[in-house]
């Protein structure tokens, strides 16, 4: 009957294992600005029914070209001008601006006719074009930089496109500038981030893998030092890897930006469940037991104990669906599956897997057993006579922390989620230093009491607060239809970029106006004229700086326009995504509370004891205090990739509690007293609770590795703390028990 069971048992996992292996190269990747959007915020409501009325503030790509010895020069701005009028044919792009398409109205006695903004075959006029487009406000780091050194060609493109189109676009346009041989290309804009973006989180996935099945392997060399024994756990640990791929493929669900994540967690959570199983496994054996028995008593001591800290670390990340945030949730979702995968090899597979093998064929035992119960001896006794001090200084670590607390930031910003040394992060930086930067902001017009968006009294209120913005050292570069006047007011001579003085000027202009084509003033005003749009780029000054900056521009506004015919609001993709750091902290401790009350009934209806449930919290709360410290001091700004720290800190670590304790109260019910219970627990879990933690530090500190700077913080979080977490298991757990169950 055994024999039966394992070959259905064997034949299920290497069923579902094959499928997984087949999904892998059809795994799907995503990366949508929209995602981080906070759902259900007001703001965002605002926003979707603003581009209903115009269109997406992201839907462009820039691409400049640069030449050091000054664009001026007819060989490049035929180049130049060739790239720019093919650039209209590439897939999903609307259409291509660029200065050698642009042109200025020439009012002459034979009427207005149209004069290019650089005189292309004429270099003899390129200074004075030149001179007159870079005093052009309109133009300077928008199209040109102010060192006349680099151009731009603004591709606008089809509304919220998607990674498969951002890839179809990249395609064609790279091999395109590469026919050009140009200097120096850098690029920005929504499909670039998409195709790079995606491109980095594949390669975090494998290079998390590899590396951790590396030091995986090695670690299980050192614990085993027999070829059957890491064989067992290497398959194990890669069976649920391929359970968790199954689940991926089969739901047709997505990898999003925390998907380097998903292999480290997976590997090093798997691997703690085996060494535990193993573990007890051996020490049955050790004890003269069959493998039909010490398999049995394995599943039941350990089991249970296994599948509560599967449990606990699956609510740790489902904590994570209280966030606003699609990708944050998705990482809860995804990571609580994976967690329940591992358990599911564990018990399924490994338990099957080692009933094959004597004990001399997965272990070699040596000098190094003999160094384990010596050292959790020495740390038995230390934690009862040193129980004093171990209590000072937990509670000065603790209010030291609190001050660390006290100094979190949220003020996000984009580069510091741009990866390392690629060329995304070289362009995105050219283009903040060089020119308008990237984050959009856009002022959302709508005119009031009868007045319409292009009527007099209502653009010379959008001037007034576009003349305010202007004079923001954040705020780069603006587009309104009171810069198209003011733009037809120089042309008429009435001075540089002013705005019409009457009524009966700016009527003469609107004519003029709506027969120019390239004023483009339906981008900028609604069909039905009611409403408008100021649109601005900022530099990448951070969440909380930009938060200021709004602030401000708010106040400003009510106190210098007149709110009886026009009102302002600030929308955008930027402003929304930003809103984010309003939501971080919200989300983090609606999260953790939730995860805290649920691990708490877990533990009820394990220990059924109160006092159990405190000894259990306490020293699992404080690897999160040390987490928050951490960001604190070292000035890490809390935003929502840095976030899930908490929830992945607080999975975890419980697992370890729940070991100490399960152990304990099973040497308990066996008749031992308090003192006989821990100095066991100590001798039979604490090598296994030191191993797997050993484990968890040199897995998650692989990260520092990575190319990603948020996954290089989580990484650097997670071990710190997790290696925080095992101390304040194994010397505050026994001065808890001694307190609250003290011998009858």
């Amino acid at each position: 009957m055994l024999k039966i069971s394992r070959i259905v048992s064997f034949s299920l996992f290497l069923a579902l294992g094959i499928y997984g292996a087949f999904q892998i190269p059809d795994l799907k990747f995503s990366f949508d600005f929209e995602q981080f959007f906070p759902e259900g915020d007001e703001d965002l409501a605002y926003f979707q029914d603003f581009i209903k009325s115009f269109e997406t503030d992201d839907n462009f790509l820039m691409v400049a070209v640069r030449r050091d010895s000054g664009v001026f020069d007819q060989r490049f701005l035929e180049k130049f001008h060739d790239f720019s009028l093919r650039a209209r044919d590439l897939p999903h792009v609307v259409a291509a601006q660029s200065l050698t398409k642009m042109s200025y109205p020439l009012k002459t006695p034979f009427g207005v006719i149209a004069s290019p903004a650089i005189h292309m075959d004429q270099p003899g006029k390129y200074l004075a074009d030149q001179k007159r487009i870079l005093a052009d406000k309109r133009f300077v780091n928008t199209l040109i930089d102010e060192k006349a050194s680099s151009l731009v060609v603004f591709l606008k493109l089809v509304n919220s496109i998607d990674l498969d189109q951002a890839t179809e676009l990249m395609s064609a346009l790279e091999p395109m500038l590469d026919s050009y041989n140009f200097e120096a290309v850098h690029m920005l804009g929504r499909p670039y981030f998409q195709k790079e973006l995606v491109a980095m989180q594949k390669q975090e996935i494998i290079f998390s893998a590899v590396v951790s099945g590396i030091l995986v392997t090695f670690i299980m060399f050192l614990i085993f030092r027999k070829i059957w024994g890491i064989g067992v756990a290497i398959a194990s640990i890669g069976m649920g890897i391929l359970l968790f791929i199954s689940f991926m493929g089969f739901t047709q669900r997505e990898f999003s930006a925390m998907a380097a994540l998903y292999p480290v967690l997976m590997i090093i959570v798997g691997t703690s469940d085996v060494i535990h199983i193993m573990s007890k496994y051996i020490d049955e054996l050790r004890k003269g037991k069959d493998r039909t028995t010490a398999i049995r008593i394995t599943i039941k001591e350990i089991g249970l104990a296994t599948l509560l800290t599967s449990l606990t670390t699956a609510v740790g990340f489902a904590s994570l669906f209280t966030s606003r945030i699609a990708p944050i949730r998705d990482f809860g979702l995804n990571a609580a599956v994976g967690v329940l995968a591992a358990y599911i090899a564990v018990i399924g597979f490994t338990t099957m897997l080692l009933t094959l093998f004597r004990k001399e064929q997965i272990i070699k035992l040596g000098a190094t057993h003999d160094f384990w119960e010596k050292l959790m001896a020495k740390t038995y006794i230390f934690t009862r006579d040193q129980s004093k001090l171990i209590t000072r200084v937990s509670l000065a670590f603790v209010l030291l922390c609190f001050v660390g607390i006290s100094l979190i930031s949220t003020d996000y910003n984009i580069a510091g989620n741009l990866p390392r040394g690629k060329k995304i992060t070289e362009d995105f930086y050219f283009f903040e230093r060089e020119m308008a930067g990237f984050r959009p902001m856009e002022l959302a017009v709508t005119a009031k009491s009868g007045y319409l968006a292009t009527d007099f009294e209502v653009v010379r209120e959008i001037d007034k607060v576009e003349q305010h913005l202007q004079a923001l050292p954040a705020v780069q570069v603006l587009g309104s239809i009171s810069t198209v006047y003011r733009a037809v007011h120089d042309l008429f001579g009435n001075g540089s970029g002013a705005f019409p003085e009457t009524e009966t000027q700016f009527a003469q202009y609107a004519r003029l106006i709506q027969r120019v084509p390239q004023a483009d003033v339906n981008v900028l005003v609604s069909k039905d004229t009611t409403k408008a749009r100021i649109s601005t780029r900022l530099k990448d000054v951070g969440a909380d700086s930009i938060k200021w900056l709004g602030q401000e521009i708010d106040q400003w506004i009510l106190a210098n326009t007149d709110t009886s015919i026009v009102s302002f609001r600030r929308t955008g993709t930027g402003t929304i995504i930003d809103k984010n750091s309003v939501y971080v902290r919200q989300d983090l401790i609606a999260g953790l509370g939730l995860a805290v009350a649920i691990v708490s009934i877990l533990m009820a209806l394990l220990f059924r004891n109160l006092n159990m449930i405190i000894i259990s919290l306490v020293p699992n709360l404080l690897p999160l205090v040390m987490a928050g410290a951490i960001l604190g001091f070292l000035g890490i700004e809390l935003e929502a990739g840095i976030a899930i720290v908490f929830a992945v800190i607080f999975g975890i670590a419980v697992d370890d509690t729940i070991h100490f304790l399960s152990k304990f109260k099973l040497v308990r019910a066996r008749g031992a007293g308090v003192e006989e219970a821990l100095a066991i627990t100590f001798q039979e879990t604490g090598k296994a609770i030191v191993l797997t933690t050993i484990i968890l530090f040199f897995g998650f500190l692989i990260m520092l590795f990575s190319i990603h700077p948020p996954s290089v913080i989580v990484g650097t979080l997670i071990s710190v703390t997790l290696f925080s977490a095992v101390i304040s298991d194994l010397l505050l757990i026994p001065i808890l028990i001694r307190y609250f169950m003290k011998e009858k």
